[in-house]
């Protein structure tokens, strides 16, 4: 099997202290290993909570979510990179680095710390090891927030908005790293993010969402060929695509209001 990830009429419902919220509504998608996709959705659908049910944070209220086919998520294999870096001011970046590894204690911590060592130097970081974060660009924090994810070997990486944070330009450079070290280090992530640019230029899969209660209202795939994020903004496919997603999540926004 060569899915990772999926998503078997999952429903969510949640308690407010007045009333009850229907959050996802059979939802069905599958991700498949080594893959790029993104989430897309009116603000508010259940993006973050498609990716706190992947984490295993929350339970569905029915249907079945496979880790690489298993029902129970073991969340060893998920990596969570935030809106944030979440870098410690007063760690080193190597102390942030190894932080999990200092967590976990995994039998194969010098293994590990060894290859978290190489993607420092494999990513231009190493020479920044004891710095603190205050001396690193928001492009390199966030290099380094990704790298500390993958120094536990997940298998699968949820990305919540990683680049929200930044400035555009900034933004757009951060997007090409990411993207480049996910590809070479062989790993699947899963994005969610409510630019639509981004969602195109990064995956290999656009999964739409509709207004809440969220179902997969679409299924996108970019196919554009371009080696990097960047160069891909400059197809010429790019812009049909755009106005394609912008008419299906203004469709959407104009039906939750």
């Amino acid at each position: 099997m060569n899915n990772i990830l999926s998503f078997k009429n999952v429903n969510y419902f949640y308690q407010t202290k007045n009333d009850e919220i229907f959050a996802l509504n059979d939802v069905n998608f599958d991700i498949e290993k080594e893959s790029f996709t993104s989430l897309v959705g009116p603000s508010g659908c259940g993006k973050t909570t498609i990716l706190s049910l992947t984490a295993g944070l929350l339970k569905p209220s029915s249907g079945e979510i496979l880790l690489d086919g298993e029902k129970k998520i073991d969340t060893k294999k998920i990596g969570y990179m935030f809106q944030r870096d979440h870098l410690f001011e007063w760690r080193t970046v190597w102390k942030n680095i190894t932080l999990g590894l200092e967590i976990q204690r995994p039998k194969d911590k010098e293994e590990k710390l060894k290859k978290s060592e190489e993607l420092l130097k494999k990513y231009d970081l190493y020479a920044f090891k004891d710095k603190k974060p205050r001396n690193l660009s928001g492009g390199m924090r966030q290099r380094v927030a990704l790298i500390r994810t993958l120094a536990l070997e997940p298998q699968l990486l949820l990305l919540d908005e990683p680049f929200s944070a930044l400035d555009y330009q900034t933004r757009l450079s951060v997007c090409d790293d990411v993207y480049s070290i996910i590809k070479s280090e062989k790993k699947t992530a899963l994005l969610v993010t409510h630019d639509i640019s981004e969602a195109i230029s990064m995956s290999d899969k656009i999964i739409v969402l509709s207004a809440r209660p969220a179902t997969v209202k679409d299924q996108i795939m970019p196919n554009l060929e371009e080696e990097t994020p960047l160069k891909r903004r400059e197809n010429r496919r790019f812009s049909a695509l755009f106005d394609c997603l912008w008419r299906e999540l203004t469709n959407e926004n104009q039906k939750n209001q």
